[in-house]
């Protein structure tokens, strides 16, 4: 996502606020308006798919969880956007916390890592959906021929929605998709995957595009069903606290320290976007979100600090991934 802000990504009763999610929503949504953005928000809410109910309809993680184990997902997405990108994430798994993973198959960077993450074969993989291409100094677009879906230069609209502090004409909604272009692209995104990734085992969805309408939910649930590939998690809690974009990489090893040291039993899920700070990501921004590559190399540090790790061995967490949560 364009500003991993998106820990919301697992907003669920009792875990993050709607009220914060909302200071989030403006990357995701590309929408200001505080009571739009609410309106936005219950009803992706509504439909389940950031409550983590699984297309093929598997019970609350929670609701079977054993005794008083405390399980955790740490997903980082968008891996394939860049070189950075891909470096970070494979690092953060094998030396650090995260267990599952988010391929853009459109993005610049897929076969590179397409490939390593075939080398990687204990990584989980999902699917990121993708319908935005939200940089402003570099950009990708669909892997089918879909004029309804690209600006003139044949890239994906930035934003989900248009905003007010953008050029006009780059919002996806407004930009009028056809639900048959949006179809026949996720598919061939998943069917990409699926043969060069052996490991892939549910969908996400990039910037929450492809679920931000009833139509366009209806179709990722369908395509999910299809596909026996979950969308989102089953039932698992979001993990709030660590979704700033602010702040240095001994800031972010604090945050996430406190959030595993206050995680309660039951089954969680953290999100968030590793890179590293390279000439590369430094050239990497939007409107609003400039810093990209000293937040990303923060979380990458996070992820893999010792700090970190030594907190959740000391407690007993346990990490999992998506494959393991959907297989309960």
């Amino acid at each position: 996502m364009a500003n991993q802000k998106y820990v919301c990504a697992a907003v669920s009763p009792g875990s993050t606020p709607v009220d914060r999610s909302v200071e989030y929503s403006e990357e995701i949504f590309g929408v200001k308006d505080r009571k739009k953005s609410c309106c936005l928000l219950a009803a992706l809410l509504t439909a389940g798919l950031w409550l983590g109910v699984s297309a093929a309809g598997k019970p609350d993680a929670n609701a079977t969880t054993a005794g008083g184990e405390i399980r955790l997902i740490v997903r980082a997405d968008d891996i394939g956007s860049s070189h950075a990108a891909n470096l970070a994430c494979i690092k953060s798994y094998r030396e650090g916390i995260a267990r599952s993973v988010e391929v853009m198959v459109p993005a610049p960077w897929f076969n590179e890592a397409a490939k390593m993450l075939k080398d990687t074969p204990g990584l989980d993989v999902g699917v990121h959906l993708t319908l935005t291409s939200e940089w402003e100094n570099y950009k990708w677009g669909p892997i089918t021929e879909a004029p309804s879906l690209v600006d003139e230069q044949g890239h994906f609209f930035p934003m989900t929605s248009q905003r007010s502090d953008f050029p006009p004409n780059t919002g996806f909604l407004e930009a009028g998709p056809k639900i048959e272009e949006v179809e026949k692209e996720l598919r061939a995104q998943i069917k990409l995957a699926v043969a060069k990734i052996p490991q892939v085992s549910h969908l996400s969805c990039h910037m929450g595009t492809a679920t931000c309408t009833p139509q366009l939910r209806a179709l990722v649930q369908r395509l999910a069903k299809e596909y026996k590939l979950p969308v989102d998690t089953p039932g698992a809690k979001g993990v709030s606290g660590f979704g700033s974009s602010e702040g240095d990489a001994e800031g972010k090893i604090a945050a996430l320290v406190e959030v595993v040291e206050n995680l309660k039993p039951g089954a969680w899920i953290l999100v968030e976007h590793p890179g590293m700070d390279t000439e590369e990501m430094r050239a990497m921004g939007h409107k609003g979100y400039w810093n990209v590559a000293a937040h990303r190399d923060a979380v990458t540090r996070a992820f893999t600090s010792e700090k970190v790790k030594s907190v959740i061995e000391k407690r007993g967490i346990k990490l999992i991934s998506y494959r393991d949560l959907s297989g309960d």
